[in-house]
């Protein structure tokens, strides 16, 4: 491999064409100078320069040398810039969150996003043990999560409450044990998750979310609501994901006696320095819940 040290000598020689001047200029020694073209025409086994006296002009291979390594070195000059930086609003952010808080923080990431159009937004729906994974293999920047996350590669901390609610169809008055037994329930991925927390707090002759007749699934986030709205059943949703639904009319939703939430963590790297792009969009969520 090139020593990038002796090409960048050879094309400041090449530019400035004096060998003093280019020591000089790159504050060393005229010898030096000599000593890395030297050691350039040795490593690459070819006459670079056709020496007359304190006069020098390039054999074919150093004009084809110089050519390329400008290019070269201009590059690792901008590479170094760029390394270097470190904007709040530009580069990409990749996050993960379950659906329900997904709802809320995706269009006003979408309205950062706007603002800042070098700022790029890649945000994934999914459960907890996907976040988890896709955080432990790097495939997201920045996680939000409704348990702790079991893997040491992974750092979670307390970040909001999002409280739990029971949704039935508009025409529902109350919501009796007898009442819910008749409607059956609508099930999604975190039901019985989202429904034992819910029920065992506030009805007493609870014990599995499978004792009620099953009335449907729906494992898009947006569309759970759906069956509801048409008289087919109850569901239990955290509140983001009721405060999206487009027909709210067509549902209601109950606020038990005894209120139950879960809390949502923001996960990332265990030990990451995050760049201040991140930063910015955990700062700006953090505001919104």
């Amino acid at each position: 491999m090139i020593n990038i040290i002796w090409l960048r000598t050879f094309c400041t020689l090449v530019d400035v064409g004096h060998f003093t001047h280019t020591a000089e200029r790159l504050h060393m020694t005229q010898s030096g100078v000599s000593q890395h073209i030297s050691k350039l025409e040795n490593q690459l086994d070819i006459d670079l320069l056709i020496r007359q006296g304190k006069q020098f002009s390039l054999t074919d291979a150093g004009q084809q040398l110089y050519q390329e390594a400008e290019d070269i070195l201009q590059r690792l000059a901008r590479l170094e810039q760029r390394i270097g930086e470190d904007p709040f609003y530009e580069g990409l952010v990749r996050l993960m969150s379950p659906g329900s808080v997904g709802l809320k923080l995706y269009p006003k990431l979408l309205t950062l996003q706007q603002q800042y159009p070098t700022l790029v937004i890649d945000y994934r729906f999914a459960p907890n043990a996907d976040i988890e994974r896709a955080l432990a293999k790097l495939e997201i920047d920045i996680g939000f999560m409704t348990d702790i996350s079991g893997d040491e590669t992974v750092s979670c901390k307390p970040v909001a409450q999002e409280a739990l609610l029971l949704i039935t169809p508009a025409t529902t008055t109350e919501t009796s044990w007898e009442t819910l037994n008749r409607l059956g329930f609508i099930d999604h991925p975190d039901g019985a998750h989202h429904a034992s927390l819910l029920l065992s707090a506030n009805y007493p002759e609870f014990q599995h979310v499978n004792d009620f007749d099953k009335k449907g699934f729906s494992n898009q986030i947006s569309l759970i609501l759906e069956p509801v709205s048409r008289g087919l059943g109850f569901t239990v949703l955290p509140a983001h994901a009721v405060a999206a639904y487009p027909n709210p009319q067509a549902i209601k939703s109950h606020y038990l006696p005894v209120p139950v939430s879960e809390t949502l963590y923001l996960a990332v790297r265990s030990q990451s320095v995050l760049p201040n792009r991140m930063q910015t969009v955990i700062n700006e969520v953090q505001k919104w819940l």
